[in-house]
Parts: structure tokens; C-alpha cells; sequence
């Protein structure tokens, strides 16, 4: 009822909108509603972070790039039939993706490209039909992997070094505190 009413009084988001796209807002808490169907794109444009419902259907895209649709938290409706998708590694990132997001729609999705994958679902592409991928993740994924791994091994060096540097000030209180009573016994003495 909700998207009727909206496809009925349609609201265009401007500059959410990207420029070949139709968009209508489902208000507020709904989002919006993208239409990008039909429209030649051979690749994805931009898309509002609220984008609840997205169209791609029928135009000329061979792949999605890694991470495109990781930002679309709201997103509940995808339609991505009707496109040449070459099935190489770069098709990796759209499989995994639509795993999690909606297999009966990962089912719908055939191979366009290379000849011996034509019209094979890519929910069936195995490892061996993709050929030798030698960078499976994407070379911001490597450098995120790196810059992790010296963020954990700082933060390792550095609770070694409070864990050391405690233990050194219990000893050197521990040794303050025994110091002081003992002159302390050996003052009323003296007298």
C-alpha cells in the first residue's frame, strides 16, 4: 500500500538522485525507492545511502564493483535481470553479496559472458569457472588488512608495556612503603 501511494505521488530526490535514475521517497523512515531500469547504464551509479528498493533491471552492466551495495543497510528489493554479466572474477563480489542478501534472486542471474558460462546461473559458478583469480580481494581490502594488522600489534606492544610498567610501580611502591616504616621504627629509637 505504502509504495503504491508512492509510485502514485511521486517525490523526486534531486540531488540524492543519481542522474539517470528515477527516484521517489517512501517518507522518511521508508526511504526511497530507485529506478535505474532501462537505462543503458553499464555502470552503477552512485545511489542514496536510504535507497530501500532498487531497480537495475534490463540495461548493459557486466559486473558490480566490490563494495557498491555494502553501504544500502535499508535496501529490500533488488531487481538485476536483463544484464550482459560477465562472469569473471569481478562477479565474485556480486555472488557473494546477493548470497547473503537473497538467494532466489541470485538464482534469477545468468552468465552473459565468456561463451562457456553462457546462461549458467551465477549461483552455480564454482571456483574452477572463473579461471586463475589471482587478487581475490580488492587492493583497499589488502591495505585494510594491513593497516589492521599494525593497529593489533600496537595495541599488543603497548598493554605489554602498562602490564610492565604496573608491575614495576607495585615494586617500586612496595619498596617505598617497606623503606618508610623502617625509618620510621629506627627514628623513636634514637631518641
Amino acid at each position: 500500500a505504502v509504495l503504491s501511494c508512492a509510485l502514485l505521488l511521486p517525490t523526486v530526490l534531486g540531488e540524492d538522485c543519481p542522474p539517470p535514475c528515477s527516484c521517489w521517497s517512501l517518507g522518511e523512515t521508508w526511504g526511497t525507492v530507485v529506478d535505474c531500469s532501462s537505462r543503458g547504464l553499464r555502470s552503477l551509479p552512485a545511489l542514496p545511502r536510504r535507497t530501500r528498493s532498487l531497480q537495475l533491471h534490463n540495461n548493459s552492466l557486466a559486473s558490480i564493483p566490490a563494495g557498491a551495495l555494502d553501504s544500502l543497510a535499508h535496501l529490500q528489493q533488488l531487481q538485476l535481470g536483463d544484464n550482459p554479466w560477465h562472469c569473471d572474477c569481478h562477479i565474485l563480489y556480486l555472488k557473494l553479496w546477493l548470497q547473503d542478501f537473497s538467494a532466489p534472486a541470485l538464482a534469477r542471474l545468468r552468465c552473459a559472458s565468456p561463451a562457456h558460462l553462457r546462461m549458467k546461473p551465477l549461483g552455480q559458478l564454482a571456483g574452477n569457472d572463473l579461471g586463475a583469480c589471482t587478487r581475490l580481494l580488492p587492493t583497499k581490502c589488502l591495505q585494510f588488512f594491513w593497516r589492521d594488522l599494525f593497529l593489533i600489534a600496537g595495541a599488543i606492544i603497548t598493554l605489554v608495556l602498562v602490564a610492565w610498567a604496573l608491575k614495576f610501580s607495585k615494586k617500586l611502591v612496595c619498596q617505598l612503603t617497606f623503606g618508610g616504616r623502617r625509618l620510621r621504627r629506627k627514628s623513636p629509637k634514637t631518641h
